[in-house]
């Protein structure tokens, strides 16, 4: 059935096509017939040099003419048919707010030439062909005025509130999670974060509702998240609430309303939420991770590599010691335990990559001399300095 009605619309599209282009050959035809005799006569006047006074015209000589004719209307109906299915095409990809702003256009365009055209029209003598073109003139270029004041407010028309903007602006929108975590201020202030950095009213109103909370963490939380706008609004260029228009109230949660703003405003996500992270990702919405920023920092250990650590506490397993990196990467020391509280040289055995970022496994070192030394213990190198 499907095929069946391809072929139909595809047969229906070339009795279209083809009556369309026999239209055309035949107004040329006809057209060029019914001109056959002048243009024959201006043809031997110019062989004979403006000597008419033996020319003859016979109505068979009208069928050559008339089968040019016929070939070149043809030919312009076709080019007329491909340029209407090209305009047609285009409408239809148009957005429906273009639509409505382009027809709007037009007819404000047409209404504001009417004094003009009055103007025009009963201005004294002068050759009606001019005042003609003087007529498409300027209504030609009001519609086209008229047009392009109204593409230069698109983003305040109502028709394309909530409209995803199709262009990358920089805008950086922060959500609520990153603002509580507090290091988006030192991003800011190193320079890694260019651009316009706007706050939604929805995120600071969150904000707000999570200082005021009964719980003394969340508000602790909310407080920390306030005094960092605080600041940023101090040092930075931070705007607040004032493009919230483009992602109206639908009554829908905080992330999802941050993603329609994003779409909206063709800006970029700043977050440490991985399921915002997702969720954006999935629309097409650029996301700015700072754990990811993170976890592209931390150092690239290698396999054999020699670290020098301090082996704060007890791992889960049976003699495992654990200490940390200046970043933060946590190392697994196998027979660390006895070495707890104490700053030695380890190597590193593997390195596991994870979702939340490296965990490196090492061993302790032991001198040259030694093996267990003896007793079975490990004695640890010294710390380079």
């Amino acid at each position: 059935m499907a095929i069946k009605r391809r072929l139909l619309s595809f047969n229906a599209r070339l009795y279209g096509r083809t009556i369309f282009v026999l239209v055309f050959a035949v107004l040329g035809a006809v057209a060029l017939g019914n001109a056959s005799e002048g243009v024959l006569r201006a043809i031997y006047g110019f062989v004979m040099r403006g000597d008419l006074s033996q020319f003859k015209y016979f109505a068979w000589e009208i069928v050559p003419l008339a089968i040019l004719g016929a070939l070149a209307g043809g030919y312009v109906g076709n080019l007329a048919l491909l340029g209407m299915e090209r305009l047609v095409h285009k409408w239809d990809l148009m957005h429906i707010g273009d639509r409505v702003t382009l027809f709007l256009g037009i007819m404000l365009g047409i209404i504001a030439s009417f004094p003009a055209l009055l103007i025009v029209q009963n201005m004294p003598g002068g050759d009606s062909t001019y005042k003609f073109l003087g007529i498409c003139a300027v209504t030609l270029g009001l519609i086209v005025l008229a047009i392009y004041t109204l593409m230069s407010m698109s983003e305040y028309l109502p028709w394309n509130r909530g409209r995803p903007s199709g262009r990358r602006t920089g805008i950086k929108l922060l959500d609520t999670n990153v603002i509580i975590d507090g290091r988006i201020y030192d991003v800011v202030r190193s320079g890694f974060l260019d651009g316009q950095i706007y706050v939604p009213g929805f995120v600071l109103d969150e904000l707000q509702h999570i200082a005021d909370s009964h719980d003394s963490l969340r508000r602790q939380r909310g407080r920390r998240g306030l005094d960092v706008l605080r600041h940023m609004q101090t040092d930075f260029n931070l705007e607040v609430r004032i493009h919230d228009r483009f992602a109206p109230d639908m009554g829908d949660e905080v992330d999802a309303r941050l993603v329609r703003l994003a779409k909206a405003m063709g800006a970029d996500i700043v977050t440490n939420d991985f399921n915002l992270n997702r969720v954006a990702s999935v629309q097409e919405v650029k996301v700015l991770s700072l754990n990811d920023l993170a976890l592209a920092l931390r150092s690239n250990v290698m396999p054999q590599e020699t670290l020098t650590i301090n082996v704060n506490r007890e791992g889960n397993q049976p003699g495992q010691g654990v200490g940390y990196l200046e970043d933060g990467t946590m190392v697994v020391v196998e027979n660390g335990k006895p070495h707890i509280g104490e700053t030695m040289e380890v190597t590193v055995t593997q390195v596991i990559q994870t979702e939340r970022g490296k965990m490196i496994f090492a061993e302790v070192d032991v001198d040259e001399s030694g093996g267990n030394g003896g007793n079975g213990a490990l004695k640890p190198k010294k710390p380079k300095h």
